[in-house]
């Protein structure tokens, strides 16, 4: 008997019809369709020029508001100007009188004792000064050598008035650098005296009529002041001593 062999093998199709275009089976739905798959939608970002253009608008509307502001502050410094015609303080020295400065050279310390007086005028018909302590030190020499301090108590200073300040000044033992312990033993030894400076502090307001202002820094400093080595209770040379007023203003971590 003979063996039949059955074959379950298709036969292939002619010229390879029976195969897909890509070789791979099933086909895609996007074979099906004849392209392929969409792409995900991305947003495009945002043009370099557009974000460019809002920044150069915000600059200049920042720019022309603090014009405006700074018109404005004016024009109100001006109104204030015309109508109150304010003047700064002024100070003179009518006395200073040396009890003594003792220069040790070994230590380097200096002990000293002085006697102020200082004329204080308000010249302002319309403007009340509140004066806070008022700091006072002496300082002497060409390097500022402090010799002693002192604090005169707050103070109104009315209108059209003159105010007279007093203020006892000294240090005892004070330490400073062996130069100028020299420095200021020469000076006083000399024929012209030791240069002497006055320094005030303080801060003020203004009142106008029912209105105060916030304190404003100032400082008074008094030059051409000549001490010689003097016996108790000798007056400094105070001829030529002029007085300065300066205010001082803080923005930050500066003092204009």
């Amino acid at each position: 008997m003979t063996d039949r062999v059955f074959s379950s093998t298709k036969p292939t199709a002619a010229n390879g019809a029976g195969a897909t275009a890509n070789g791979s089976f099933p086909t895609t739905k996007g074979q099906l369709y004849g392209g392929a798959a969409r792409s995900t939608y991305r947003p495009q970002p945002e043009k370099r020029s557009h974000r460019r253009g809002r920044c150069c608008r915000c600059c200049l509307w920042t720019t022309v508001a603090f014009l405006v502001l700074l018109f404005l502050i004016a024009v109100a410094a001006a109104v204030f100007y015309v109508l109150y015609r304010p003047h700064l303080p002024t100070f003179t020295v009518t006395s200073f009188k040396v009890s003594y400065i003792n220069v040790t050279s070994s230590s380097s310390t200096v002990n000293s004792k002085f006697d102020l007086t200082v004329s204080a005028r308000n010249p302002n018909s319309k403007l009340v000064y509140i004066y806070s302590p008022i700091s006072v030190l002496v300082l002497g020499g060409d390097g500022d050598v402090p010799l002693g301090d002192a604090t005169i108590p707050s103070f109104v200073h009315g209108k059209k008035n003159t105010t007279v300040l007093k203020a006892s000044i000294g240090s005892n033992g004070k330490e400073v650098d062996s130069s100028s312990a020299s420095s200021l033993k020469s000076g006083l030894k000399s024929k012209n005296g030791l240069a002497l400076k006055i320094r005030l502090d303080t801060k003020v307001k203004v009142k106008i009529g029912g209105l105060k202002t916030p304190r404003l820094g100032i400082r008074v400093t008094c030059v051409g002041i000549r001490a010689t080595a003097p016996a108790a209770g000798t007056p400094a040379a105070t001829g030529n001593a002029k007085c300065k007023v300066d205010t001082r203003v803080r923005i930050w971590h500066w003092t204009l």
